[in-house]
C-alpha cells in the first residue's frame, strides 16, 4: 500500500502522535470503536482506507464500508419513492375511507397496509438526507431506533397483509364453502392486530437499543451490520428477515397456483371473479419478487461469505449490493396501490366511477357551450 520511506515516515507520525504505544498497528485492520476514543485515534481512522473494522466488544467486530456512489445513487431515488408512494396511498385511503360501499375482510387487510405505508413513506426523506451526507445521522438516538424500527415493520406490514389478503381470495375462490368464508369484518379486524402484534414482537427489540456506530466523525444508524462474533439480536434480526420472506411467499405461490388451476377447470366464470383474484395475486408475487427478494438474497450471500471469511475486504461488494437492493423494498409502497385496484371489484369500480367524473369535469368546460349548442333543426331535439 505504501513505499517502504513512505511506510516509515507513516509509522514514525503514528508514533509520534500517540507516543504511548509500543507497537505499531497494521493501519488495514485498526478497528473503530463504538465509543469515541481519543482525537489521536479518531485522526487514524481517517487516514486508514475502508474497510475498516468497528469493535462492540472484546468478541465481536464490525466492518465499516465507503460507498460514495451509493450515497449520491440513493437519495434522488428514495425522494421519487416518497411522491410517487405518498400519491397513491394518500388516494388510496381517500377512496377506502370516504368512497367504499361495501367492506369485506380483504379491504380491512389492505387499509391496514396503506395506513402502514403512508407512514413510512415519511422516513424516506429522513433516509435520503443521511445518505446525503455520506451515512452521517444529525437526528440523535431516539429518531434513529424509530427509524429503523419503522422500515423494519413495514417491510414485515407489507409481507403479512399482502399474504393475508392471498389467502382471503384462495378461500374465496377454491373452498367457497368454508366458513372462514362467512366470518365477517370482526374477524378480519381481530387478524389484522394479531398480525400487528406478531410485527411489533418480531421487532419490537429495535426501540431497546442505540444503533450508532462511529466511523470517523460520521455518526451511523444502521440495523444491518457485517459483524464477525456472535450476537443473539444481530442473528434473529438477520433470520427473521429472510424468514418473512420465504415463508409467506409459499403460500402466496400456493394460493396462487390454485386459484389459476380455478380459472382453467372451470368453464363459467361469473363476472370474471376468478379471473380478478387470479390478477390480483399475480401483482401480490409480482410485489414479492421485485420489492422483497433482492435484498433477501444478497442477505443470505453475506451469511455464506461469514462461514468462508473473516476479514472486512470480503464483504464490501456483498454489502453494495444489500444496501441497493434494500431501496427495491421501499418500493413496495409504490406499488401496493396497484394491488388495491385489483382486489376487488369494489375498490377498481369505485376508482374507475372516480376518474371518469374528473375527466368529465376537467373536460366539462369545453365541452359544454358546444354541447348545449348541438339541436337538431328539424324537429328541435338534441343529437
Amino acid at each position: 500500500m505504501f513505499a517502504p520511506r513512505s511506510r516509515s515516515l507513516f509509522f514514525f507520525f503514528f508514533f509520534f502522535c500517540t507516543s504511548a504505544n509500543t507497537t505499531t498497528p497494521d493501519p488495514r485492520t485498526q478497528p473503530v470503536s463504538r465509543r469515541r476514543r481519543s482525537e489521536q485515534q479518531v485522526l487514524f481512522v481517517v487516514l486508514a482506507p475502508p474497510p475498516t473494522k468497528m469493535n462492540l466488544s472484546t468478541s465481536d467486530e464490525c466492518c465499516a464500508f465507503e460507498s460514495p456512489a451509493l450515497d449520491r445513487a440513493l437519495p434522488p431515488i428514495l425522494i421519487l419513492e416518497f411522491m410517487l408512494g405518498l400519491m397513491g396511498n394518500v388516494v388510496a385511503l381517500w377512496m377506502f375511507i370516504f368512497h367504499m360501499d361495501t367492506w369485506k375482510p380483504n379491504a380491512v387487510y389492505l387499509t391496514h397496509l396503506a395506513v402502514a405505508d403512508s407512514i413510512v413513506l415519511f422516513c424516506l426523506p429522513f433516509r435520503a438526507d443521511y445518505y446525503r451526507r455520506g451515512k452521517d445521522w444529525i437526528h440523535g438516538d431516539v429518531p434513529c431506533r424509530l427509524l429503523l424500527f419503522l422500515l423494519a415493520a413495514n417491510r414485515a406490514a407489507g409481507i403479512f397483509f399482502l399474504t393475508a389478503v392471498a389467502v382471503d381470495r384462495y378461500f374465496k375462490i377454491v373452498h367457497p364453502l368454508n366458513r372462514i368464508n362467512r366470518m365477517g369484518l370482526g374477524y378480519a379486524l381481530w387478524v389484522s392486530l394479531a398480525l400487528w402484534g406478531l410485527i411489533f414482537f418480531a421487532t419490537g427489540y429495535l426501540l431497546a437499543d442505540e444503533h450508532f456506530f462511529y466511523n470517523g466523525n460520521r455518526t451511523q444508524c444502521e440495523s444491518f451490520n457485517i459483524c464477525m462474533g456472535f450476537s443473539p439480536l444481530a442473528t434473529w434480526h438477520n433470520t427473521f428477515y429472510v424468514t418473512q420472506f420465504f415463508l409467506p411467499t409459499v403460500i402466496v405461490a400456493f394460493c396462487t397456483a390454485r386459484i389459476a388451476w380455478q380459472l382453467r377447470v372451470r368453464t363459467l366464470d361469473k363476472q370474471g371473479k376468478i379471473k380478478r383474484a387470479v390478477q390480483f395475486v399475480s401483482a401480490v408475487a409480482l410485489i414479492f419478487i421485485t420489492c422483497f427478494f433482492p435484498s433477501t438474497i444478497s442477505r443470505i450471500a453475506v451469511w455464506i461469505l461469514k462461514v468462508w471469511y473473516d476479514e472486512c475486504r470480503y464483504f464490501q461488494e456483498a454489502n453494495l449490493a444489500f444496501y441497493t437492493s434494500v431501496c427495491f423494498t421501499y418500493f413496495n409502497s409504490v406499488l401496493n396501490p396497484v394491488v388495491y385496484y385489483f382486489s376487488s371489484p369494489a375498490f377498481s369500480g369505485t376508482f374507475d366511477k372516480l376518474l371518469n367524473k374528473l375527466l368529465r369535469r376537467s373536460g366539462g368546460t369545453d365541452q359544454t357551450p358546444s354541447t348545449e349548442n348541438a339541436v337538431s333543426t328539424m324537429d328541435g331535439r338534441r343529437v
